[in-house]
């Protein structure tokens, strides 16, 4: 006869679950350290303005075309870079998302991804 533990049959299952869950915690943060510093570059207009954001969603660089600047004001350029900032951090997202999403398989856990 098999022997059960004190908790029943049900608390051995149970823990694995909790060993499963606390082994993905560990990968997904060593995967958010990875990603921490990788950075995305995104260009806006064109060429005209490239922004350079972080996977954890800081702003490293922006880079405006002076030319840019000089041709059409200082409102449209700074609205502009922010448009491009915004789709740099979307990109950063979306990147670290898939990194998450390999390590999950695709499993979206709520507080963890």
């Amino acid at each position: 006869m098999k022997k059960q533990s004190r908790g029943g049959p049900g608390m051995a299952a149970g823990g694995e679950m909790m060993r499963q869950a606390a082994r993905l915690q560990r990968k997904l943060e060593a995967r958010r350290k990875e990603l921490k510093d990788h950075e995305v570059t995104h260009q806006g207009l064109g060429d005209q303005i490239e922004v350079t954001v972080t996977c954890e969603g800081r702003v490293r660089r922006i880079e405006v075309n002076p030319e840019f600047v000089a041709n059409e004001g200082l409102e449209l350029t700074l609205d502009a870079v922010v448009a491009t900032i915004n789709s740099a951090l979307e990109a950063a997202d979306k990147l670290a998302q898939s990194e998450y999403d390999k390590v999950t398989g695709g499993l979206r856990i709520p507080g963890m991804t």
